[in-house]
């Protein structure tokens, strides 16, 4: 499976080759396990286990309140309030699945910057990348059209306003956005087509997960230094890495349990924390919430939409050059959607011959600047559109867009990266000591 050289299964008894020469299903399993993985990796690298967690757990979660849940304006509320009354266990199931979402996004917010930082992103790796960005995708729309189910004020307002921008589409907007909705405005059929679309699509995120991993499966895991695992020997690639089983599950299952103890708590303690107490009021499209908002996970690209108003010099440029065909509200949206692209696009944007930013002292700079800014965008996203939140959000984005349209290109050019050691091995000496592991001058990996 992967292009580093190491023992691959070899059935032994009559059943194994039997079973092997028809259903290669066991030496699958044990090349998967026992994958050559460098030896460096850091803390950073257990997001996978959690993301792949929290997939697990939304699908059964999933499944379990799907078979409670009636897809009906008239009736959606109610039988969310019986999934929370009656059914056994059912608060603690719609509590493990609403936060759960929750965690996937904090994993993968996690897991995506790392790869920012690390250079993940960068070749051999530009198809796992891409993947993973459509996993986000995926993710993105299942956790919106998820929103939309309880029915409640915010899910009904927040379904409004998010189809609305596709009505800003010019000529086909009207048409995209109808066919969403299944008719005119939000109502039943919009509702039985987002139950449907969100039950399917776990499922469409677990197959892109399988792909996913046979991509870096196939290229091998990257790591914090971003030099390759020596590939001329199994002898050599041995001083690089150690098999992923026992060493790296033991690891990736011990930082999971922390995890799942602040998981744990806060379903048990605060349930509701990041919901919206608005969505606990049955949706009523006559009457509009003060302040329309998307779940946390949405905000930054929510404010990013919001940032380019009628006044925003480059929005009237755009709108007098094309005739007043993008406007501020398409703009918005092509602002939103880009900031996505632009992200897909930095393996090319990204000129610089160092994959990670651990010797690169400019980049690392402008990189920590560039998760503030998320943070402050994600701020800015959860406020009302007043005061200075406007120009916030407006000189965020305007980062965001500068960090990988200018400053991936311009660094690789300008930039004088520190020395990086010639090996993996040699980095990992470095750190704790010697090859074997034994920390005799640890000091603690980036």
């Amino acid at each position: 499976m992967s292009g580093i050289p190491h023992d691959h299964y070899e059935p032994k008894t009559r059943f194994e080759k039997w079973l092997h020469q028809r259903l290669p299903i066991v030496a699958l399993m044990y090349d998967t396990l026992m994958i050559p993985t460098p030896k460096n990796l850091n803390w950073m690298w257990v997001w996978g286990i959690v993301l792949t967690f929290c997939l697990a757990l939304q699908i059964v979660t999933g499944i379990v309140l799907a078979m409670h849940y009636t897809p009906h304006v008239d009736l959606a509320f109610a039988s969310v309030e019986h999934i929370m009354r009656d059914v056994n266990y059912g608060h603690m199931l719609r509590y493990f699945h609403a936060n759960g979402a929750s965690l996937f996004f904090v994993a993968v917010y996690l897991h995506i910057f790392r790869g920012l930082y690390y250079g993940s992103y960068k070749s051999p790796r530009e198809v796992t990348w891409i993947i993973g960005i459509l996993i986000y995708l995926a993710m993105m729309a299942t956790a919106f059209m998820g929103y939309v189910l309880p029915w409640g004020q915010m899910s009904f307002w927040g379904a409004t306003v998010i189809t609305g921008l596709f009505g800003a589409i010019p000529f086909v907007g009207d048409a995209i956005q109808t066919w969403l909705l299944g008719g005119p405005a939000v109502d039943n059929p919009t509702l039985n087509r987002f139950f449907s679309l969100h039950y399917l699509l776990p499922f469409i995120i677990a197959a892109l997960v399988i792909v996913h991993i046979w991509a870096f499966h196939t290229t091998g895991n990257n790591n914090p230094t971003g030099v390759e695992v020596r590939r001329t020997s199994k002898e050599e690639a041995a001083k690089d890495t150690v098999p992923f089983w026992p060493y790296f599950v033991i690891k990736d299952f011990f930082a999971l349990s922390f995890v799942l103890v602040v998981f744990f708590a806060i379903v048990a303690f605060m349930p509701n924390y990041l919901g919206h107490p608005d969505n606990y009021v049955e949706a009523n499209p006559l009457a509009t919430p003060a302040h329309i908002v998307p779940e946390w996970y949405f905000l930054p690209f929510y404010a990013i939409l919001r940032a380019f108003t009628a006044d925003v010099w480059v929005v009237q440029l755009a709108n007098f050059i094309t005739g007043g065909i993008i406007d501020a509200k398409f703009f918005g949206v092509l602002a939103m959607f880009g900031s996505i692209l632009v992200m897909a696009l930095a393996p090319w944007l990204d000129t610089s011959m160092v994959r990670s930013g651990r010797y690169r002292p400019m980049f690392k700079w402008w990189f920590w600047l560039l998760a503030l800014d998320f943070l402050v965008l994600m701020w800015c996203g959860s406020q009302p559109p007043e005061g200075l939140v406007p120009a916030l959000s407006l000189i965020g984005t305007s980062y965001w867009f500068f960090y990988f349209l200018i400053l991936l290109p311009v660094l690789g050019v300008i930039e004088k990266p520190l020395p990086q050691p010639a090996t993996i091995e040699e980095d990992f000496i470095a750190h704790y000591g010697h090859a074997d592991g034994g920390a005799t001058s640890a000091k603690p990996a980036e």
